[in-house]
């Protein structure tokens, strides 16, 4: 059929929309009806119109994504048996973490030589020597690894430098020197989203982090382009603002390479957000983390973790993690989300959300460098004030009822009893001890509420036979 089906039918203008839509209304008032007020200062409109996208912008996203298994390379020879089991299981990828700096460490890039997958690692601690030393081993093995050293990072989430600012700096420059480390800032903004931030302070946040090693970079002899940045986000469940987040982050990092006149290419690794993850009817978990994956694949994710739908109580399992990977497992082989590489382009809403976010997003990284940087700013104090004043707004509309969590402040399972099935500790713990600036934490918005149940179960509990 040659003929467009719609070629007989006039367009309808944006202009006609509203004015039907009025007339539906019989007198009622447009914007107080139907117009959404979000946190982040966004108008949700009820429709979206070509009309109203006469500016046009290319974003590149990832070509594909990966599935990601994280591992926290503690006990080697555990690590090094499960990340075998993982990549059998269908990981394609492996996220590794590595808490302390140890030479026998380098036995499980050893044991992976012949496992032809990707390596993210993730270092928690500030020793060039080791960093040199798992790269020797790299090269040795014909290996490139994508790496992750984030001194900000560390700031901002714990109060202090790994060391201080000079050696921590210091041994960033010539990190980004070894060869197997593919040429990687890494960015960790993570902590922004679940310790309560606006989709727009998220936005800004990292891209101010991100500036401030810019800025180290176009102070030392490091010059090679392009410059490759791994940022880690999370994905909270505001399903289509979450898509245009990430649309927008690929947005402002090409809008600030511009403004620098140099090239980078960035890589998003995402993950669901503890945030929103409850203790009572945890299964709840499971659809959240669902949607939350969802977003970062049509956002434009290029690894994608999932977590466990125990993960803020229970001991790492074999269980949980083996439904968290099968989880995206489903959505790649089962629901195709591998096959087209950009499936929102030409989605009116989303393109005005990520238009909207990174212009909101782009107002507050420019407050932030007129005000000394994000380093400045975090040692002022503003960053955390700024994100305690949205968690805490999040939270009292928790309280209230104006936002759901599903099994928690609404439909509650009555029969649901979590006391004695607690493996870990699943509440903000703040540990007294010197720091150079205030931490931003992260704390689960359903917290509060939790711990009040908590307390009902235990005052409920009747003795036992034996304990009588």
């Amino acid at each position: 059929m040659s003929k467009k089906l719609f070629d007989d039918f006039d367009p309808v203008s944006a202009k006609a929309w509203k004015q039907k839509i009025q007339v539906d209304l019989k007198g009622a008032d447009y914007n107080e009806t139907l117009i959404e007020k979000t946190g982040e200062g966004i108008d949700v409109k009820p429709f979206y119109h070509a009309d109203d996208h006469e500016d046009s912008y290319v974003i590149n996203p990832a070509q594909d994504w990966l599935v990601t298994e994280k591992l926290y390379l503690e006990n080697i020879e555990i690590t090094i048996e499960n990340a075998k089991d993982v990549i059998d299981r269908g990981a394609e990828s492996l996220w590794i973490i590595i808490p302390e700096a140890d030479e026998k460490k380098l036995k499980f890039f050893k044991a992976l030589k012949d496992y032809n997958i990707p390596l993210y690692v993730e270092f928690l601690f500030s020793d060039f020597d080791f960093f040199q030393s798992v790269d020797t081993l790299l090269q040795d093995q014909g290996q490139t690894v994508l790496v992750g050293y984030d001194p900000i990072g560390q700031l901002a989430s714990s109060g202090n430098w790994f060391k201080n600012q000079k050696q921590d700096f210091e041994v960033l420059i010539k990190t980004l020197e070894l060869k197997s480390f593919s040429n990687a800032i890494h960015i960790d903004a993570r902590v922004y989203q679940n310790a309560g931030g606006l989709i727009i302070q998220q936005l800004a946040y990292t891209l101010a982090h991100l500036n401030e090693y810019l800025n180290l970079l176009q102070n030392s002899s490091q010059k090679t382009e392009p410059i490759a940045v791994n940022v880690i986000v999370s994905q909270g469940s505001n399903y289509f603002f979450e898509i245009a987040k990430l649309k927008a982050l690929r947005l402002l990092v090409e809008s600030l390479a511009q403004e620098l006149d140099i090239s980078i290419e960035l890589h998003i690794i995402a993950e669901p957000t503890k945030r929103n993850q409850t203790l009572y009817d945890y299964n709840m978990n499971m659809l959240r983390s669902t949607t939350e994956c969802m977003s970062a694949i049509l956002g434009g994710a290029d690894w994608v973790n999932n977590l466990a739908y125990d993960e803020i109580f229970h001991k790492r399992n074999e269980f949980g993690e083996r439904i968290s990977r099968n989880q995206l497992l489903i959505l790649k082989k089962e629901s195709y989300f591998d096959k087209v590489s950009n499936p929102v382009d030409g989605t009116y809403y989303i393109e005005s959300l990520t238009k909207e976010l990174a212009e909101k997003a782009l107002a507050i990284f420019k407050i932030i460098e007129a005000g000394k940087g994000f380093i400045q700013q975090l040692f002022e104090g503003k960053i955390q004030k700024k994100i305690k004043e949205s968690a805490t707004k999040e939270e009292e509309k928790l309280i209230s009822g104006d936002f759901t969590l599903v099994g928690l402040n609404k439909y509650q399972n009555p029969e649901n009893k979590m006391a004695q099935d607690l493996e870990l500790f699943p509440f903000l713990k703040y540990h007294q001890r010197k720091t150079l600036i205030e931490p931003i934490l992260e704390k689960r918005l359903s917290e509060s509420i939790e711990k009040e149940r908590l307390d009902d179960e235990k005052k409920n509990v009747q003795p036992s036979k034996e304990n009588k």
